[in-house]
């Protein structure tokens, strides 16, 4: 596929605008030959998602290779893509799988998951369906990835100091909220000031959003074959018309008033947000506060509707690019991050849950909140749901036309029924123009 129709799908022009230069930076090529008699393994990951530089160290003596880790851009990535220089691994969430296997970039891996004995098909946690795409549906077909680890992201964690403050009880660890009770419980939470201000609720506005809500409304956002988008429907508009109503009271941070902290932990640790919606994995973090550990609960998924849902949308993870040289070698690579002494350690210390069935007795249960979490988490499993995405864009230029339109609504100059058309607009031209793009 050519360097334009890769980019063009990924971003479209709303991407390019709104989404902090995600088409911007230098595009290089970066060998992945040999070295010193080694394979030499290019491996493209934000940040140390898969180890630390000394950790890096440890793999590559496990597995006698040459590891070359480069930080994650999608610029970069497509330009190694059409240059002939593809990186071995790559990360990416599993809701662009249908995206990466439609347009011929990803590696199908089902023989390779048949042969393992490290990633057994039959140990895979339903979450690695997300990676599955059999042309015309995601969760079912051919594996072009796996999760890394995941959480059923909208799992609310809460500090109760500061519900004891506000004299509020605790959330139930057994019995979802409703997002309408939800929102008066933040509400009441919230402290406003700009020294002692308090969030009531740390909430995104995104596309998983409101793609859940709208399920649990009884709806859809997609069409039958994933074309198009409706936010015009009952239930989407009762998601949108939920969501403005929380944007506007100030209580959450928006895109129209962001966090200076840039996200949920940090504003948390603080003691400064009562309420976030992060999932288990956020336990990874409160770990390494003492002070906060000793007031942070876990409590189950709200629920918008009749139907329960708790989806680990994103199921963050690795693929292989067809055009990889070393696919034996990355392959091995891949056991080793996702099923060895990595995946074995991110286990125990709760930054989510394993994407193996069998490390789940890893997870940790010492610590008191870590009990309490792995009790609601394992009571919330049964509501797991891999709610599909569209093979003709990427899920960042979906967020990028929510993130151009949410901020005038969210100041009153634009009515929700015309938010909803403009986000039916925005992500229907782009879904019109990546449909004609996959041969």
């Amino acid at each position: 596929m050519s360097r334009r129709r890769f980019l063009t799908t990924s971003t479209g022009v709303a991407a390019a605008a709104t989404a902090g230069g995600l088409l911007s930076g230098c595009a290089g090529s970066v060998s992945s030959g040999g070295s010193g008699g080694k394979t030499t393994l290019t491996i493209m990951c934000s940040g140390t998602e898969l180890g630390t530089a000394a950790e890096i160290k440890v793999a590559e003596k496990a597995l006698g290779m040459n590891l070359k880790v480069v930080k994650y851009d999608l610029t970069r990535l497509t330009a190694m893509l059409t240059s002939g220089s593809a990186p071995d691994i790559v990360r990416a969430e599993g809701s662009d799988a249908p995206y990466l296997a439609s347009h011929g970039v990803a590696q199908d891996l089902d023989d390779r998951f048949a042969k393992s004995t490290v990633l057994k098909v039959g140990d895979l946690d339903p979450v690695n369906d997300i990676w599955r795409w059999d042309g015309k549906q995601q969760g079912s077909g051919p594996r072009y990835g796996m999760a890394k680890d995941y959480s059923q992201g909208s799992m609310l964690w809460y500090n109760t100091a500061l519900f004891d403050k506000a004299g509020e009880p605790y959330l139930s660890d057994t019995e979802p909220l409703t997002y309408d009770k939800l929102l008066d419980v933040g509400k009441r939470l919230a402290q406003s000031g700009k020294r002692s201000k308090v969030y009531g609720l740390g909430m995104g506005g995104n596309f998983e959003t409101f793609m859940i809500l709208t399920t649990e409304a009884g709806g859809q956002l997609f069409n039958e074959d994933y074309s198009a988008v409706d936010f015009t429907s009952t239930e989407a508009l009762s998601a949108l018309s939920w969501y403005l109503e929380l944007a506007k009271s100030g209580i959450a941070p928006t895109i129209a008033n962001p966090d200076p902290n840039g996200w949920d932990w940090p504003t948390f640790q603080a003691g400064r947000m009562a309420i976030s919606a992060q999932g288990y994995w956020f336990g990874g973090m409160v770990v390494t506060d003492k002070k906060i550990a000793a007031t942070a609960r876990l409590a189950p998924a709200p629920q918008f509707g009749s139907k329960r849902v708790s989806t680990g949308y994103t199921g963050t993870g690795l693929w292989m690019p067809k055009a990889g040289k070393n696919k034996d070698a990355a392959w091995e690579a891949m056991e080793y991050f996702l099923g060895g002494a990595p995946a074995k350690k991110r286990a125990e210390t709760g930054a989510g849950l394993p994407a193996l069935k069998s490390l789940r007795s890893l997870l940790p249960k010492s610590a008191g909140f870590q009990k309490q979490a792995y009790a609601v988490q394992e009571r919330e499993l049964p509501y797991f749901e891999v709610l599909p995405f569209t093979p003709y864009v990427r899920k960042d230029a979906v967020d990028a036309v929510i993130n151009q339109a949410m901020p005038a609504a969210i100041k009153g100059s634009v009515s929700v029924t015309k938010l909803a058309g403009q986000l039916n607009d925005g992500i229907n031209k782009q879904l019109a123009n990546g449909k004609k793009l996959i041969k």
